[in-house]
């Protein structure tokens, strides 16, 4: 179940959402005024959303060094697109 609290009560509750982040294993979104103001992970939570990430920048940035060739934002997105596109 989704856990929606007020961003108050990171101030006011703090150990409750620390608790329920810990225990269950999934965020917490914090609200203010009605509207979505941030969310609250745990470090695995976090680290198992960014790890891959991490892992395939630096496979990039190996690969740079073994090669002069560079592309241009242009170029690299309009490959992505045509590899999500199909």
């Amino acid at each position: 179940m989704i856990n929606i609290r007020p961003v108050s009560d990171l101030r006011n509750k703090f150990p409750e959402i620390e608790n329920a982040v810990l225990s269950s294993g999934e965020p917490v979104f914090l609200t203010k005024n009605g509207y979505g103001s941030m969310v609250v992970l745990s470090l695995e939570q976090y680290a198992s959303l960014t790890d891959n990430i991490e892992m395939k920048l630096i496979q990039a940035d190996n690969a740079a060094k073994e090669t002069d060739i560079r592309y241009n934002a242009e170029e690299v997105f309009s490959r992505v697109r045509g590899r999500i596109n199909g």
